[in-house]
């Protein structure tokens, strides 16, 4: 009975874009939560996805989208294009009322200043209540137009009988804009349009730096989304090419991945060689050789020849789609600190206007007119404005992110330095993070001769490793010609060719220049990139690469140790290459070959053992495990998904 229960488990993913706060995340997962047969519900407020793991049988999506709207979300079938639009819109927004109030608030202050500073008693009452009305005149429309995105989610929050942060926000600007005009019409002195215009132009800015923050943070899985390929060509029974839209594809099918295109799905080759950029699998820049049987996936570019894959994985079950997953699982696990929140969020908005009326009624009780009590009760709703550190909180990172900034540092998040401060246990990555992004070519076999003709066959090749050998021996001897070779030739995915003195010069993987590694003892215990030269019947030499650690990364580590905190290797490249930099800096906990899922459970296992993890990393395949720690840090280096 359960295996028969679970497999009828599916999972649906919206798009909500009206979550701004830990609040509104509480009421979609909890409407859903409610429904019959939704046995899970995850909101994620960077990307604004929520995710639903429910019984097809008991309820549908229409009835979920249907349970946000009677909540006052509105909610769409998960889009990239839809996320990324409904933030633009929501920023200029925010930016048009942000100018709108500001530009009132300059004004307004300046006939404050006329009024209030030393002039009072030089001003006649009529040129006083002109100010005023003046005053009126410009903050009255303000008001209406830049409180537009408080009103709208108070509205929607009393309309279903709930409350939410910005209920207080939106009485207070208003009762203290309608008591001012109240108080214009009977000629009174003071009034407070200046206090209620620039509450909304200070909000306003925090409301617009947190989006724009926000907006960021959903950039990163966004942009790993939009490296797949979103066309692929479909080869038909018949021998016919049909593009068909990538999400469409299913295990089975025939696709044809051209050089120089990114591979629309997981999958097998059936059909040529070529090399593979997988850095965003492995984080390893190193093209990878592919042939016949080897296993390839979407996103990967095809640097080489045209390969014939068989798909093995729909869209939403590729590698790519379960590290996008891995990312928002990992974020959406939520610290000590948000939980705290989301338990007081759903009290504090209640006691602040219990706390405002019983101001009002103390103030009546003592004997005040109605407009004193009133003008308190307005203080009381200010100044316990929850989104009063909404302006802090943004100001000060970016005041912090000014500070880290002219240090070399770009700081993402506002807690990022209280969780700095906490960890305990640091994980690194290899390629990119301890070290650079240049390969450097090893000693080798091949005599100075050999080394000019092998680099003329190098320049005529874009591939990265004989770029670098190229450049290399150009380096040693300067600029360098063909040196005699003619009839250049490279073969994709296999090496390049040419004639010298009537015999042929190769360059390439050991394959095609006829190196047999089963008799080469030699080379059989050597690891890492490398690439083959071989001239006429001569022996087939090796031309080895390393990946050199950073010139720093050494001081790094013992700095590191000297204040007592664990360290620890976590990589994707092959053994030797990881573990002869372990050795170099002096790392004794090192693992090589980790999958993204692996370094999540590695940090998780890690954090569930009472350590605090700081994960420093650079490629697309760090992007959850960046997530899933307690505090990450990336290389200017580093790829966008990565800083992100």
């Amino acid at each position: 009975m359960a295996d028969q229960k679970a497999t009828s488990v599916t999972m649906a993913q919206f798009v909500v874009p009206g979550m701004h706060c830990a609040g509104c995340l509480n009421k979609t997962e909890r409407a859903l939560k409610k429904l019959e047969g939704v046995s899970d519900a995850r909101a994620n407020l960077s990307t604004k996805r929520l995710t639903v793991d429910y019984d097809a049988t008991s309820v549908r999506p229409t009835d979920m989208i249907d349970a946000l709207e009677a909540v006052g979300f509105d909610a769409a079938p998960f889009d990239v294009r839809l996320l990324s639009e409904g933030d633009q819109t929501r920023e200029r927004e925010l930016l048009k009322a942000m100018g709108v109030s500001g530009f009132a608030a300059a004004n307004i202050m300046l006939l404050s200043v006329g009024v209030w500073a030393g002039l009072v008693s030089d001003m006649t009452e009529t040129t006083r209540t002109l100010f005023h009305w003046i005053s009126a005149a410009i903050a009255l429309p303000a008001v209406v137009y830049a409180g537009r995105p408080f009103y709208r989610s108070a509205i929607g929050a009393l309309q279903r009988g709930q409350m939410n942060m910005d209920v207080p926000i939106a009485l207070a600007v208003i009762l203290a804009a309608a008591a001012s005009l109240m108080q214009t019409m009977r000629g009174d002195a003071h009034v407070y349009f200046d206090a209620s215009v620039s509450l909304l132009f200070f909000l306003l800015i925090g409301r617009f730096l947190d989006q724009r923050m926000r907006g960021r943070a959903s950039e990163a899985a966004q942009n790993l989304l939009n490296l797949r390929a979103t066309e692929a060509l479909v080869l038909t029974q018949d021998g016919r090419r049909e593009p068909m839209d990538a999400r469409e594809l299913e295990p089975g099918m025939i696709v044809l991945a051209p050089q120089g295109m990114r591979l629309p799905a997981d999958g097998v080759v059936i059909d040529g060689e070529s090399h593979i950029d997988a850095s965003l699998i492995s984080g390893e820049t190193t093209p990878q050789s592919v042939r016949l049987g080897d296993k390839v996936f979407a996103g990967t570019l095809n640097q080489g020849a045209a390969l014939k894959v068989e798909v093995s994985a729909r869209d939403d079950e590729s590698l790519l789609a379960e590290i996008v997953g891995l990312m928002e699982a990992a974020e959406q696990k939520k610290s000590a600190y948000v939980q705290l929140a989301d338990r007081l969020v759903r009290y504090y908005a209640p006691g602040v206007h219990l706390l405002a009326a019983a101001t009002f009624a103390g103030w009546m009780v003592a004997g005040f007119d109605w407009y004193t009590g009133l003008m308190a009760a307005v203080a009381v709703l200010i100044v316990t404005c929850p989104c009063a550190l909404g302006l802090a909180v943004p100001v000060v990172q970016v005041v912090v992110s000014g500070r880290f900034l002219k240090s070399g540092m770009i700081m993402k998040n506002g807690d990022a330095l209280e969780r700095l401060a906490e960890i305990d246990h640091v994980v690194f990555d290899k390629t990119g993070t301890l070290t650079g992004d240049k390969l450097e070519v090893l000693p080798h076999e091949l005599n100075s001769d050999d080394e000019i003709v092998a680099a003329a066959l190098a320049g005529a090749s874009h591939h990265p490793l004989a770029r670098t050998f190229a450049t290399s021996i150009e380096q040693r001897y300067g600029v360098l010609g063909l040196a005699g070779v003619t009839l250049i030739e490279e073969i994709s995915g296999q090496g390049i060719r040419g004639q010298l003195d009537g015999r042929i010069v190769k360059l390439g993987n050991a394959r095609f220049v006829g190196a047999d590694m089963r008799q080469d003892t030699a080379h059989q215990n050597e690891d890492g990139p490398e690439i083959w030269y071989r001239r006429g019947d001569g022996p087939p030499l090796r031309i080895g690469f390393r990946d050199p650690p950073r010139s720093d990364a050494a001081q790094t580590i013992a700095s590191l140790k000297a204040l007592g905190l664990g360290i620890e290797l976590l990589s994707g490249d092959r053994s030797g290459p990881v573990g002869a930099v372990a050795d170099a800096l002096g790392i004794e906990t090192w693992r090589a070959g980790v999958s993204p899922a692996e370094k999540i459970e590695h940090i998780e296992a890690l954090t569930a053992s009472g350590k605090t993890v700081l994960m420093v990393g650079d490629g697309l395949n760090d992007g959850p495990a960046l997530t899933a720690a307690h505090a990450s840090l990336s290389p200017t280096s580093a790829s966008d998904v990565a800083q992100n």
